[in-house]
């Protein structure tokens, strides 16, 4: 368990600041806050902007194939298995907890998921980040 890292422990340098964003932290961005579509749309436009999300995206990148042995995140399926999508058992079992547990930090928006077909769908990735988000708290 690592100690609870404040704002300031990503900040460096005063009379140039710069932010260190860990390629955890790139990949919620890009799933969460629509990170690509901003790359995308302003390319062009400014290009230290281009250059720094470009290497968001090449760290979120690499986080996301490290921590789920694939580069692209799940899309949700319909119909038919996957094996990037897993139900609330089969996450409480890789979390070490039981599957209402795993139902009450979706409830919580703690963990993301897809409901499909009434079922809750967890991906590789939104459990890897809410697991690295339970270790650093």
């Amino acid at each position: 368990m690592t100690a609870e890292r404040t704002p300031t422990h990503y900040v460096h340098g005063m009379a140039g600041p710069v932010v260190i964003v860990p390629g955890r932290i790139a990949a919620w961005l890009e799933r969460h806050a629509d990170l690509n579509s901003v790359r995308v749309s302003s390319r062009g436009l400014d290009a230290e902007a281009d250059a720094v999300l470009v290497a968001l995206r090449v760290a979120a990148l690499a986080w996301r194939g490290a921590a789920t042995g694939s580069q692209q995140p799940a899309e949700p399926e319909v119909t038919g298995s996957s094996r990037q999508w897993m139900t609330t058992s089969q996450a409480g079992t890789r979390l070490g907890i039981t599957d209402r547990a795993v139902r009450l930090a979706i409830q919580e928006r703690r963990l993301p998921a897809e409901n499909v077909d009434g079922r809750w769908r967890i991906t590789n990735e939104d459990l890897a980040h809410f697991t690295a988000a339970k270790k650093a708290a």
